[in-house]
């Protein structure tokens, strides 16, 4: 936090004086009173006394003043505002392992729904882009505001066999910082929606979130799948191939680590979709150095009202 005008902040000395004003009053009101009636009797006189909550309104007033004074010196503090514009590319994993049905319909298909409700909630000012991955990484959608253009790569999206997950990111990363020559990349993020470890490629996983975080564009993943998933394929002579492709959430968690975006879990198509609300709540705001004097003078009043009501209540009358 950082103030306008600091200096204001001196008048923070005048607080603990009072304090002391105040504790030497308490004590001279103790001692006058000791001279008109003897200490012991005072209980045969009043029928209670207020006992330490008398101190309560005055220490409301003080906070309230300390509050005050803050306000007064304008402090900025770093809050959380709607962005006006972002930029989302959305990876999504087409392996083979994605054609199991432990998500139904298919994990694929899971994923394409939840991709496109996911764009269709995300506001119309951001672009959003496409990257499909498998052996390797392929540009469907360039970021853009156009969903219809977005929707149509969803539909064309086929399953192959690999998962390069660190090319994949490096295209994703590329794409997202694109931006019009001589003008500054707006904020961007990466969204990758996978099953599995890398297994191929020419770029580490790790390299490849290293860089996205030097270029401050955070690669939130998502792992899709149930331990129990499997795939089928037909072999010659009409036998039937069954293999299990449990997720394998390892890379996918060291990625979101290194980039600084977030790792989240969908076992099922209603998880996913739960994943792409938390994202989108998380996409939609940035930090922005604003100027929080307005909610330093509400806290002010808030403590002197409270500190009034309590006297009147307690003493009938204001302190």
């Amino acid at each position: 936090m950082r103030f306008d005008w600091p200096l204001a902040l001196l008048g923070l000395l005048a607080v603990p004086l009072l304090i002391a004003l105040y504790v030497r009053r308490d004590r001279r009101r103790a001692l006058s009173a000791a001279r008109f009636a003897t200490p012991a009797l005072l209980p045969n006189l009043v029928e209670r006394t207020p006992g330490r909550r008398r101190h309560l309104p005055l220490a409301l007033m003080l906070a309230a003043l300390s509050v005050m004074l803050v306000g007064v010196a304008r402090p900025h503090a770093m809050v959380s505002v709607p962005r006006e514009e972002a930029t989302i590319v959305v990876a999504i994993d087409v392996s083979t392992s994605m054609t199991a049905k432990d998500v139904p319909p298919t994990r694929l298909v899971a994923a394409r729904r939840a991709a496109r409700e996911f764009v269709e909630s995300v506001p119309e000012k951001y672009r959003v882009g496409l990257v499909s991955f498998a052996g390797r990484p392929f540009a469907v959608v360039p970021p853009t505001v156009d969903r219809r253009a977005f929707e149509d790569g969803l539909a064309a999206l086929t399953p192959a066999d690999g998962t390069a997950v660190g090319d994949a990111i490096t295209l994703a990363v590329d794409f997202a910082r694109r931006a019009p020559r001589g003008s500054t990349p707006p904020p961007a993020a990466i969204v990758v929606v996978s099953d599995g470890a890398s297994n191929v490629g020419r770029v580490q996983a790790n390299a490849a979130a290293r860089r996205a975080r030097s270029l401050r564009t955070p690669v939130h993943t998502v792992v899709l799948g149930t331990p129990e998933g499997t795939i089928e394929r037909t072999l010659v002579g009409g036998f039937r191939e069954i293999t299990r492709v449990p997720p394998e959430p390892a890379t996918l968690q060291a990625v979101s680590r290194t980039s600084g975006g977030e790792h989240y879990r969908a076992e099922d198509a209603e998880g996913l979709e739960r994943v792409h609300e938390k994202l989108k709540s998380r996409l939609g705001t940035r930090k922005e150095d604003r100027e929080v004097t307005d909610a330093f003078a509400a806290g002010a009043a808030g403590l002197l009202l409270a500190g009034g009501v309590l006297s009147a209540l307690w003493f009938r009358r204001l302190p």
